[in-house]
C-alpha cells in the first residue's frame, strides 16, 4: 500500500512545487487550511467556556470533530477517484496540504534583497516569516532567521503531511493538517486555551513524533 502511494506522493510533491496554491484561487475560495481554521475559530468561540474539566472535554470534542470530518472527506474523495482523472483530482487536492512552494517563495523573498545588498528590504521580508523584531539584524542575522524559520516550518509544512499521506493516504494527510492547524490556533498554554487546547497540543505532539525525527 505504501509503495503504491509513493508514486502518488512524488506526483503531489512535484505538482505542488511547480504550481503552489494560486493566489487567484485563494482570493476566490480561500484555502482548505483556512476552512479548517474557520471551523476551529467558531468552535473556540462556541465551546470554550466553563471550568477546566468542561474546557478539556470541549477541546477533545473539537479534536474529534475536525479529525472526523478530515477522515470522512479524505475517504470520500479517495473512493470517488475511480479512474485516472479521479486520481489527478486527489493529487491536486493533496497538494493543498503541502507548503514547500510557499516556504520557498517566502525564503527567496529574503534571499533576493540580501544578495543584492539591500539589508532594509531583507529585514522587511524576514519580518513576515519570523515572530521577533528584525530591525537590528545584520546580514548574518537575517539569513539565520530565515533559515531557522524554514527549518521549523519544513517539518509541519512538508515532512509531516507527506509522511501521513504515505501511511494513511489522503485521510491521513488531511487529519495531520487539521491537527496541526488546531495546535497553532488553540494549543497555547495561556489562560484561554491552556485547557481547551490541551487535546490539540497533545495530538500534534503525537502526529509529529515520527516526522520530526526523519
Amino acid at each position: 500500500m505504501i509503495a503504491g502511494r509513493s508514486d502518488q506522493l512524488l506526483a503531489i510533491l512535484v505538482t505542488e512545487a511547480v504550481l503552489g496554491y494560486p493566489a487567484w484561487l485563494f482570493s476566490a475560495i480561500g484555502h482548505p487550511v483556512s476552512w479548517i481554521g474557520a471551523l476551529i475559530a467558531w468552535l473556540d468561540r462556541s465551546w470554550n467556556r466553563g471550568g477546566a474539566v468542561r474546557q478539556r472535554a470541549a477541546g477533545v470534542a473539537l479534536l474529534l470533530v475536525i479529525t472526523g470530518l478530515s477522515v470522512a472527506a479524505g475517504w470520500a474523495m479517495t473512493r470517488l477517484a475511480g479512474d485516472d482523472w479521479g486520481m489527478v483530482a486527489v493529487i491536486l487536492i493533496a497538494t493543498t496540504g503541502l507548503a514547500q512552494r510557499s516556504l520557498h517563495d517566502h525564503v527567496a523573498a529574503v534571499a533576493r534583497p540580501l544578495l543584492a545588498g539591500d539589508l532594509v528590504a531583507a529585514r522587511t521580508a524576514v519580518a513576515a516569516i519570523v515572530g521577533r523584531d528584525t530591525a537590528a539584524l545584520d546580514e548574518a542575522g537575517v539569513a539565520l532567521a530565515a533559515i531557522e524559520s524554514l527549518a521549523e516550518s519544513f517539518c509541519d509544512g512538508v515532512v509531516a503531511p507527506a509522511f501521513w499521506f504515505l501511511v494513511a493516504g489522503l485521510p491521513g494527510l488531511l487529519v495531520c493538517k487539521a491537527i496541526n492547524t488546531a495546535d497553532s490556533m488553540i494549543g497555547h498554554r495561556d489562560e484561554r486555551h491552556g485547557n481547551f487546547g490541551w487535546a490539540a497540543a497533545r495530538a500534534d505532539d503525537l502526529v509529529m513524533l515520527v516526522p520530526a525525527r526523519l
